[in-house]
């Protein structure tokens, strides 16, 4: 029985910064982590992957050969990716017996609540090579400090969650940056917790773009609560607390927990014992890279593009 987590989010939410922190973590507990990078885009990896689907196929082929943008060019990808499942499979079954699985994902959303072929490799793959998978589903946390760009992650948290059809967490991601964004309408609880989300219209209707979709807004909120899946942990990666907070809930959710009790409660004496660093060197200008990519992918989105 093999246990991971499948990372996936919005451009910019932080998941190859997540993959590279988390995977230097899991390691100095006592976990042998293989990290697979399912990303074609992703042209500049801060870790060592064990399997790179550019080896596979790579996006700047597809889209020059196929005459594809960014999109189209990772729907075929993943299309590809899943006709030629065999490949993965060989690649990953010398890595059964002894690691722990981190996919990176692209950062494309609608692979993730409309298109299939994301899924259709995880579930072939979960079958196939008995897999026990957690989504890790990653919003930045700067989108609690817009109401509209909060509803909209919540949206797609909950549409995410019914799509994927695995055990999910929500991650609200870089929350040591929270407040360089500015003073938060509610307590950062009322962002994590998702309850009483009608206390979010008097903040929407101080902004005159959103009140005027204001009975569109309720309704979507009335489904979120309705549904009553959504809600969220917080990470800093580069705090040995919260990632390892997370990486319990995880551990509970996909069954490791149960798998090896004995063996976890080992691995997070280690973080007990005495202070666990790990090498940040790549990952700053990692994360300055995201950042960077973040406010481009903002004002792409302003623009209409």
């Amino acid at each position: 029985m093999v246990f991971g987590q499948v990372v996936i989010g919005p451009p910019g939410s932080g998941k190859t910064t997540y993959c590279n922190g988390m995977s230097q973590f899991l390691q100095l507990i006592g976990r042998k982590v293989a990290v697979i990078n399912l990303d074609p885009a992703n042209d500049a990896l801060p870790y060592e992957c064990a399997v790179n689907i550019e080896d596979l196929i790579k996006l700047s082929d597809v889209m020059v050969e196929h005459g594809l943008g960014p999109n189209g060019g990772l729907v075929y990808c993943m299309d590809f990716l899943e006709k030629n499942i065999d490949w993965l499979e060989a690649k990953l079954k010398p890595l059964i017996k002894d690691h722990y699985f981190l996919f990176d994902f692209p950062g494309q959303v609608e692979l993730f609540f409309l298109h299939s072929s994301a899924k259709n490799v995880i579930m072939k793959l979960v079958k196939k090579l008995n897999l026990r998978l957690t989504a890790v589903h990653l919003v930045d946390a700067h989108l609690c400090s817009d109401p509209g760009k909060y509803v909209s992650a919540l949206l797609l948290s909950l549409s995410t969650m019914l799509h994927m059809e695995l055990p999910h967490i929500n991650v609200l991601s870089k929350i040591d940056l929270i407040e360089s964004y500015g003073k938060l309408a509610f307590n950062l609880d009322f962002y994590t917790d998702v309850e009483n989300l009608s206390y979010l219209q008097y903040s929407l209707d101080q902004d005159p773009r959103s009140a005027k979709y204001r009975k569109l807004t309720k309704e979507i909120c009335d489904v979120v609560e309705d549904y009553s899946l959504v809600n969220f942990a917080t990470l800093d990666i580069q705090d040995k607390e919260s990632v390892g907070n997370l990486v319990k809930l995880i551990d509970k959710s996909n069954g490791y927990i149960f798998a090896g009790i004995e063996a976890n409660a080992v691995e997070f004496s280690k973080i007990a014992v005495g202070p666990v660093d790990w090498d940040y060197y790549r990952v700053a200008a990692v994360q300055e890279k995201y950042m960077k990519d973040d406010e481009n992918f903002d004002d792409d989105e302003h623009s209409g593009d």
